[in-house]
């Protein structure tokens, strides 16, 4: 399975999801998925439709077995929170009462604070076709909500999963995302590094007529000059571009890389506009 790796250690913690009457195996294998992508293993059934286990949940969890295996089934919302400590539920919706509204940032961190003092937290999730009761809203410390847009702030059951687990996994990271693996790390180049590409630059433009005409130079070179030095290129960039600068500047379609060099054209420039001539042997 493509982003699986079973060599490293499956992460397999944090609090319960619950979900309230769901209607669809393949809905189940789906939110265990999601679980699993972001370390969460603990599923809770209150009632599915379809009765439990359910071979479609399996194939759709895509992997996941780990999270179907250790599903528990319970027959009432109450039951499945009974020895939760800290409780969110999930709403797309206002509700009446006096329920703190998190967004799932917040929400996140509330349960990693459960967690780390060893306090059992549950994520609870409503009806695929109308979310929960407002009794069963009651049951939660909190609600969260998420930042939709207003006019289509429908969410199917396994995305919604996926939002909450996204931001516990993230709420555990001390510094920054824990992704698990890292690109090159560039330091900024030094700014002589910037002047020197830029120099390069201008003399292979002004050798092939680039500044037409002449006067409006100044606000040409102004021009490029704002776009080069907004990137922040590192000096390995920098190199990267210097290089392309000087492949194009010696070699053309008419007179390609392997045609010989550019100074057996005296006609040719250089990007500093001097002629090149190809020395004579002896």
């Amino acid at each position: 399975m493509a982003g699986t790796d079973k060599q490293r250690e499956m992460i397999a913690e944090g609090p319960a999801v619950v979900l309230v009457e769901p209607q669809l195996g393949e809905n189940i294998g789906m939110v265990a998925r999601a679980m699993a992508n972001f370390g969460l293993a603990e599923l809770r059934l209150v009632a599915p439709r379809d009765g439990w286990p359910n071979p479609k949940a399996e194939a759709a969890a895509s992997g996941a077995v780990h999270v179907l295996e250790r599903a528990v089934l319970f027959d009432s919302v109450a039951d499945a929170l009974a020895d939760c400590a800290y409780v969110v539920a999930t709403t797309a919706r206002q509700r009446e009462g006096f329920k703190t509204v998190l967004g799932p940032v917040e929400a996140a961190g509330r349960l990693r604070a459960a967690h780390r003092q060893e306090q059992k937290g549950a994520i609870l999730f409503g009806r695929e076709r109308f979310g929960l009761y407002n009794e069963e809203v009651g049951l939660a410390d909190d609600i969260v909500t998420f930042p939709v847009n207003p006019a289509f702030a429908s969410l199917n059951l396994a995305q919604a999963v996926l939002l909450m687990s996204y931001e516990w996994m993230k709420s555990g990271a001390e510094e920054g995302e824990a992704l698990p693996f890292a690109g090159p790390d560039f330091a900024p180049a030094p700014k002589e590094e910037l002047f020197g590409l830029l120099g390069q630059l201008e003399q292979a433009l002004e050798s092939r007529g680039y500044f037409r005409p002449p006067e409006r130079k100044p606000v040409q070179v102004e021009n490029y000059r704002a776009l080069f030095t907004r990137a922040g290129f590192s000096v390995e960039e920098i190199r990267v571009l210097r290089g392309i600068i000087s492949s194009l500047d010696r070699f053309s379609p008419s007179n390609p890389r392997g045609a010989g060099s550019p100074g057996d054209d005296p006609r040719r420039a250089s990007a500093g506009g001097k002629r090149t001539r190809k020395k004579s042997g002896a």
